[in-house]
This record gives C-alpha cells, sequence and structure tokens, in this order.
C-alpha cells in the first residue's frame, strides 16, 4: 500500500517526526509492505454492488498486523470497571457479562497506532477519545491513524469513512487543549 495523504493533527507529524522518527520510519514500513490486493475478496451483496469483489476491513486488519507484530507493536487492552454509583435510587443493573475493555490496535512505548476501516464515528472516536484515554492509561504522547482515502474506501463496503472527509471535521472542529497529538494518514492499495 502506500500513504497518498497526510494530516497533522494537534501537531502530530511534528512531535512523531521529531521525538519518535525510527518508530514513524517502522509504520511506514509497515504500510508499505501491506498488499491490499491480498485483501480485496469480499463479495458485495448490498443492492448498487452486487458481486462486486471489494476490499475486506477484516483481511485489511489482519495484513496490518502481520507486519506489525514482528517489530514488536502490541495490542493493548485496558479493563474498563464501570461504577454503579450513577444510577437512580430503586435500578438495579442486570449482570455485566463479558467484562468490558478498551483497545489500542497497536502500541510501542509511547506511541499508539490504530489502524480504522470502519463508520465515520470510529475515527473522530478514536482520535477525540480513545487516544487522549489511552494518554492517561498507557502512557502514549502522540498518535497516528491509519485510515482509506476516498478512493478506496469507494472499493469497500457502504458506510466506511475516508481521509478526506474525516480531515474537514477535525480541521472545523479545531483542537482542544486535552487532544493528543496525532498524524492521519490517507492510504492507498
Amino acid at each position: 500500500m502506500i500513504i497518498a495523504a497526510e494530516y497533522s493533527f494537534n501537531a502530530g507529524k511534528e512531535k512523531i517526526e521529531t521525538e519518535y522518527p525510527s518508530y514513524l520510519k517502522e509504520i511506514k514500513e509497515v504500510i508499505v509492505c501491506a498488499d491490499a490486493l491480498l485483501c480485496k475478496n469480499k463479495k458485495s451483496k448490498e443492492k448498487t454492488m452486487t458481486d462486486k469483489m471489494l476490499f475486506s476491513p477484516v483481511e485489511l486488519n489482519k495484513e496490518f498486523k502481520k507486519y506489525f507484530a514482528p517489530k514488536e507493536w502490541t495490542n493493548y487492552k485496558v479493563r474498563c470497571d464501570y461504577s454503579n454509583e450513577h444510577y437512580i435510587k430503586g435500578y438495579e443493573p442486570k449482570s455485566v457479562g463479558k467484562i468490558p475493555f478498551r483497545e489500542m490496535d497497536f502500541v510501542k512505548d509511547k506511541v499508539g497506532v490504530e489502524v480504522q476501516f470502519g463508520k465515520y464515528a470510529f475515527m473522530v472516536y478514536n482520535v477525540c477519545a480513545k487516544m487522549t484515554i489511552f494518554r492517561k492509561l498507557a502512557g502514549i504522547e502522540v498518535g497516528v491513524e491509519i485510515v482509506p482515502i476516498k478512493d478506496l474506501a469507494d472499493e469497500m463496503s457502504t458506510g466506511v469513512s475516508y481521509f478526506e472527509q474525516f480531515v474537514w471535521d477535525l480541521k472545523n472542529r479545531g483542537v482542544s487543549n486535552i487532544d493528543l497529538p496525532v498524524l492521519i494518514l490517507g492510504i492507498a492499495p
């Protein structure tokens, strides 16, 4: 794959280039090694694209994991202990079931990486919430969000967000004092 676009949110590009250049080099190597064509194996069942072969988000994520793991980038999970203190008196919640958690795709030292081929809300959540949470819980200082550009998203299932849309929203939202520096990388096959 190639890096087709980049956006520095809250000086993310500057921070990673200055403080973690070897990790940025590794991230770029992973992107170049990932073979998107191996992941174009999802047969569409959507009315507007019946039987068209699409890129599979699940397979794309596996492809990235295949190249991040040997470079010692690891998945990082944090257990969520939800409090009952805010329930209204008289309400009794059902049992929790599975233990909830939050996770970041890849972490190495103080750099967190998310690879996102999902809906728009997940991209915004990753940058505006998850990376801030992982600064507190995992000590990351800078993030990298890897997302498809529009040309790639057009060859995926309907509703997958893309770099151009995501950057427009981040620019118009602005930066908050709690936001982590994040480099957004738009990728293409």
